[in-house]
């Protein structure tokens, strides 16, 4: 049986590998590093988070939320490493960095399927039988780039990425911050994923985000909130900064006059909008920072009983929980002038920093210039492109994209015929908006319920007008129950060895 070849080990390929395996298809997996390294990887770990640690949203009134349990009902091994990491982080899933890039590296190293390669591939491999995917990241090296260029026939599009600064736990002052997640949201609150599969076994487990005790903190008339409130009581899954109207001013003020590092061509860079450096949000307006990610809204100070004027969260960034990261404040500031700056926030005056902000660039093609729905380029149906290059945004995406190009490379290697899921779910809706977007102004998206096909109307009753679907959530659920029926509808192409095959448990046995 001929093997899928797959270069770059990142999310999308480590995905990709798995899917092709899970259905007898013998993987040989292509990644650089340590051979060839990188500007912000540190290590030679499979799928490697070289950004935030969060997934984002993990309920079904998001659309990652609806990705990701697609993506668990047809056995992602990121999934289900990502839930084997996970860390506690509101509504939201975030992972232990090192945990999350071990099991994946873990599950691949151990099946049988799985040839891993460590050399640096630097051209686009010519047509030999035999799928190839090609994975590489927004990383993708000089030499390769090049000739995906030539190949292509057009320049590539980039845009500037940023990355979040780390703090060390034991150095954050805990008398000035207070533990809460946002409006006290929480995996086990309303929302939350259903028992379907693996998402549903370890629903109970994932609910680490207590609600904050009302009775304990909320102050009243005759009984204000005690000062000890004010402390790190382990209620709550972020640790918040309060800032007073003063404090931001004066942080407001040193960050718009630090100085940024040099990035290539900068004046002509484009930064993705939905990971903007804090520098660079601050500039468009005073306040633009207090609506984005300083938001006070949904936190109230405990010692004061009253919504902070701005807030800065930290996120536990592994499973011991001596690392916290700076959520939303990925900057491109010199190294020295981030330690001045963010010493500004209450509760980091002392900080050390595990690891400071920096900006990479991203490399993506032109999608629905160059690729079809199945993930397969339009002029050679035995090459795949995956993850950030192939134009997805974010990490869930990408190692969607993994998935369904791992899919239907296998498929053609066993005689099938490549397919992607109905646009009515998020994953197929996904890979038709990578394919069939506007060309001409193409930038990267995350998954959004705006690229799904809207909702039908109710039909009329007795006469009366036509009913369209609730607004806010209602809506989403709505839309969420009809992607994952759709989903289930589309499923049984599947093989019946290729669903027995996604044990990923039973690979990950120590």
């Amino acid at each position: 049986m001929k093997a899928v070849r797959i270069i770059g080990g990142g999310l999308a390929g480590s995905e990709a590998a798995w899917q092709v395996a899970s259905r007898g298809v013998p993987v040989i997996l292509h990644e650089m590093r340590p051979v060839r390294p990188t500007l912000v990887h540190k290590t030679d770990g499979l799928a490697e988070l070289v950004c935030s640690n969060s997934f984002r949203g993990d309920k079904l009134d998001n659309a990652v939320g609806l990705l990701k349990e697609e993506m668990r009902r047809l056995g992602s091994l990121i999934m289900r490493a990502a839930d084997v990491a996970r860390v506690p982080a509101g509504a939201a899933l975030a992972v232990d960095r090192e945990r999350f890039s071990q099991t994946v590296t873990q599950a691949i190293a151990n099946h049988p399927q799985i040839t891993l390669e460590r050399i640096e591939v630097t051209t686009v491999p010519p047509s030999d039988g035999a799928p190839w995917i090609i994975a590489t990241g927004p990383l993708t090296s000089d030499a390769l780039s090049a000739d995906i260029v030539r190949f292509i026939g057009a320049e590539h599009l980039s845009f500037y990425d940023a990355i979040s600064p780390i703090v060390l736990a034991e150095t954050i002052d805990r008398s000035k911050v207070f533990r809460q997640s946002r409006w006290d949201r929480n995996i086990g609150g309303a929302g939350a994923i259903g028992a379907s599969g693996a998402s549903g076994a370890s629903g109970a487990a994932r609910a680490t985000g207590a609600v904050r005790a009302e009775a304990d903190c909320s102050g009243g008339a005759s009984a204000p909130p005690s000062p000890a409130c004010g402390v790190d009581d382990g209620q709550g899954d972020y640790l918040n900064c309060p800032m007073s109207e003063s404090e931001y001013a004066a942080f407001y003020e040193a960050l718009v006059t630090a100085e940024s590092a040099t990035v290539h061509d900068f004046d002509r860079a484009t930064f993705f909008e939905g990971c903007l450096p804090i520098e660079v949000m601050a500039h468009r307006g005073r306040d633009t920072l207090r609506f984005g990610p300083m938001k006070p809204v949904g936190l109230i100070e405990p010692r004061t009983g009253r919504r902070p004027y701005a807030v800065v969260q930290l996120r536990q960034d592994n499973l011991a929980g001596d690392h916290w990261s700076l959520v939303g404040f990925q900057t491109q500031i010199k190294w020295s002038d981030q330690a001045r700056v963010l010493r500004l926030i209450p509760g980091l005056e002392h900080a050390e920093f595990v690891r400071f902000g920096m900006v990479h660039r991203n490399t993506y093609i032109n999608g629905p210039a160059v690729l079809r729905e199945t993930w397969q380029t339009r002029v050679r149906e035995d090459l795949f492109f995956a993850g950030q290059v192939s134009g997805v945004e974010g990490y869930v995406e990408s190692a969607a994209s993994g998935l369904l190009a791992g899919r239907n490379a296998a498929a053609l290697v066993l005689g099938d015929t490549p397919s992607a899921p109905p646009r009515t779910t998020a994953i197929g809706a996904l890979a038709y908006y990578v394919s069939h977007a506007e060309a001409k102004h193409y930038q990267p998206s995350n998954i959004t319920f705006g690229i799904m096909p809207p909702l039908e109307e109710s039909p009329v009753e007795a006469g009366r007008q036509p009913r369209r679907p609730k607004k806010g959530v209602d809506r989403k659920h709505a839309l969420s129950a009809r992607a994952l029926a759709a989903l289930e509808t589309w499923r049984p192409s599947d093989r019946p060895q290729a669903v027995a095959a996604t044990a990923v448990d039973a690979v990950l046995q120590d």
